[in-house]
Formats: C-alpha cells, structure tokens, sequence
C-alpha cells in the first residue's frame, strides 16, 4: 500500500443558502438563527494548503527510501504525514458535503441526485487521471513496486473499486478517492441519523464498532491491507458531518473558541507522537486517526465561525484560495509527475538524498502545481461550473 494514504476529494464548497433555521430540536426551536453565508470561507483555502503538503509529502517520501525509518534528516520529519493530511481531507469532505443539508433541517436532495451530482464532480477528472497515469507507469516509471498496471488495473480502477479488490496501482495517490466512492453510499445514511437521533449518537454508532473492532485484534493492533479502509475511516467522515452543525448553531455556540478547543484535542496526539517517535505514530494510523479527527473537525468550525481572524485571511488570500480551486486535480496528477522528476530526470543531474530532495522541490513540486491547474481547466472546472450534460454542452458551444 502507498505510504501516502492523501488526498481525497472533498470538493464542493459553494452550496446553496438554506432557509433561515428556526430550530432542530436542539433545544433553540422557536428563536431565529443568523443566517449563515452562501460560501463558508477559508475551507478552500484549507484544501489547497492539504494538498500542497501531500505533494511534499510524495517529494520527501519517494526521495528517502526506508520508510517509515526513512533516511532522510531529522530537521525533515514533518513531512513523513501524509495519512494525516488523508483524514483531514475526509472530514473537510464530511463537512463540506453537509453544510447544505445542515441548512435544510438534514434532509437530503435525494439520494439519486446526491450520488448523480458525486459521480458528475468525481469521475470525469478522475478518469482522465487514471489515463494519464496509466501512460506514465507504462512508459516513463511504474507507480507500484509490484510492477506496471494490467488489465486488472484498468477494470478495478476504472470502476473505482481500488479499495475493495487489489492490482497493481497506476497511481499511488488513487487508493483514496475508493474509499471516499465508498464514504458518498453512507452519506445518506449519516443524515438520516443525524436527523433522527442528533450528533452524538451520529458519532458514537459509527465510531464504536470501528473501536470495537481495533480492541478485538491481536494487542489492540489492527493491521491494515491495502484494502477495506473506508470502515476504519468512516469515522472520520462521519465527525465532519457532525461538525457541519456549526453553520446553523446558535450564536452562542458560534462563539466559543473553537479554535482552543481544536488545539486542546490535539495537544494529547502530538504528545504522544512526540513521546512515541514517528515511527510508532505511523504504525498506529488506525488509532491515530480516530485520535485526531475531533480537533480536525473543531478547526473547521473554527474556520467556519471566521476565528481565527489571521488564519482566514491567510486561507481567503488569493493566492491559497486559488490553490484550494484546483486541489483535487493537483492530488490527482501530482505523484506520476514527482515519479518521473525523482527516478528519471534527478539522477541525470544531482546525487541521492539531499540534493534529489531539493531539486525535487525546484523543478517537480512547480511542474506539478502547473500541470494540475492546467489539467483542471480542461477535466475538473468545466465539471464544477456545470451540473449537467445538458448545461456543459450549452456551455461548450457558447464558448
């Protein structure tokens, strides 16, 4: 399995303006609520930030073999979490998903039309991806150290069923958009007991059979496959729809600081990473993960209620929101570039270790960031603008 485990796809942020709530039986029925804006600012900028580490993440990890002991300096080791930037973008896509249902009482669109509108946003930029890679560890440098892609490869990730049934990866990056496919058929689901049933329930009957589970096995200490993921990350998924509440929560709750409170979920994680090494933390994803999503979650809402103020105008600059508007194609497409740069261009030029490590970062990590805008103008904006091949077509021959 990829050690990178990142990028998902939590995509999009502009949803619609609910009706103004006035209560969801949370104990504020009958006082109006502010209504919150059309666009919560700063998650885009958010995701653009998420994905440019996982980018450097690939650069420092295919430079410096060993890991999770990697070769690489001390003074580097910050980059060796790329998982960690995989759960971050699952419950930003939680969160993103159910802002607009959370304005609508959590009540869905329709199931139909949810997973037509996923599939319509997901599939075509992704496809062109997996093209595109499948080209690259044809002809320039494989993916996987199991060989190049076979046909196997082609039909299991064509049908986006990477996290189910095993082949030779084109891409190492693509094993989470399997799961986050997988994540969209519970999402219904989630809503409906977050309806029902309120948020703590929503957390605790997805959190504890995951739990349950890593208790059962031998000295608490799940092994994991390079398959049947998307169970363990449920939770994760499932704390960001939770956190989506915050957008139609009262302005009391809106002003708590949610910020501390994020920083004060974390400390215990990075102490014990600290204490334990990286090593032992990347060995103990499973809990990790499960650790780590609430502060992740509160920092959304922290985002979301527009605290703290220096850190969205940080995230709401032009220049890390428009990264955030190509993300997705930049997580796709990034790794069979940072391939091709590391073991085909860099040896012709600089030595192992350090010096392919920098010259990664000077030629790959601007060559990846280019071609996936460049790649996002064609396979994943056009997608995003509009909602329909009826509307994309419209649009097509207007141009």
């Amino acid at each position: 399995m990829d050690a990178s485990r990142p990028a998902g796809s939590a995509l999009d942020l502009a949803v619609p303006v609910g009706r103004e709530e006035t209560g969801t039986g949370d104990g504020t029925a009958g006082r109006p609520r502010r209504q919150a804006p059309a666009q919560v600012r700063g998650l885009d900028g958010l995701r653009g930030l998420a994905a440019l580490y996982v980018v450097l993440f690939h650069c420092w990890l295919y430079t410096f073999p060993g890991y999770p002991h990697s070769s690489a300096p001390p003074w580097l080791g910050g980059l060796m979490f790329g998982r960690l930037a995989v759960v971050f973008f699952l419950v930003l896509s939680g969160f993103s998903l159910a802002i607009s249902p959370a304005r609508h009482g959590w009540r869905p669109s329709g199931v139909g039309e949810f997973l037509r509108r996923r599939a319509w946003r997901i599939l075509p930029p992704y496809w062109a991806a997996l093209a595109l890679s499948l080209l690259v560890s044809w002809f320039v440098v494989p993916a996987s150290h199991f060989g190049p892609p076979t046909g196997a490869t082609v039909l299991v990730y064509g049908l986006v069923a990477q996290d189910m049934v095993t082949a030779p990866t084109p891409n190492g990056a693509f094993w989470s958009i399997g799961v986050e496919a997988e994540l969209y058929l519970l999402f219904p689901l989630l809503l409906l007991v977050r309806r029902r049933w309120g948020a703590a329930i929503l957390a605790a009957s997805v959190t504890l059979p995951v739990v349950a589970l890593g208790l059962t096995a031998p000295g608490a200490h799940p092994v994991e496959g390079d398959n049947w993921l998307a169970p363990h990350l449920a939770p994760v998924f499932a704390a960001g729809v939770a956190g989506a509440g915050i957008v139609t929560a009262s302005e009391r709750v809106r002003r708590l600081p949610w910020g501390w409170f994020a920083v004060l979920a974390a400390l215990p994680v990075l102490a014990l990473g600290a204490v334990r090494g990286s090593a032992w933390t990347v060995d103990h994803y499973f809990w990790i993960d499960l650790a780590v999503a609430p502060a992740m979650t509160m920092l959304l809402a922290a985002v979301a209620t527009g605290r703290p103020a220096v850190l969205v105008r940080l995230l709401t600059a032009r220049p890390v929101h428009g990264l955030g508007g190509f993300s997705y194609s930049l997580y796709l497409i990034h790794l069979p570039v940072v391939l091709a740069v590391i073991r085909r261009v860099a040896p012709h030029f600089v030595a192992p270790g350090l010096p392919t490590f920098w010259f990664t970062l000077s030629v790959g990590l601007p060559v990846s960031v280019v071609s996936a805008w460049l790649f996002s103008k064609v396979f994943e904006i056009p997608f995003k603008r509009n909602r329909s091949w009826k509307t994309f077509v419209a649009a097509r021959s207007g141009a």
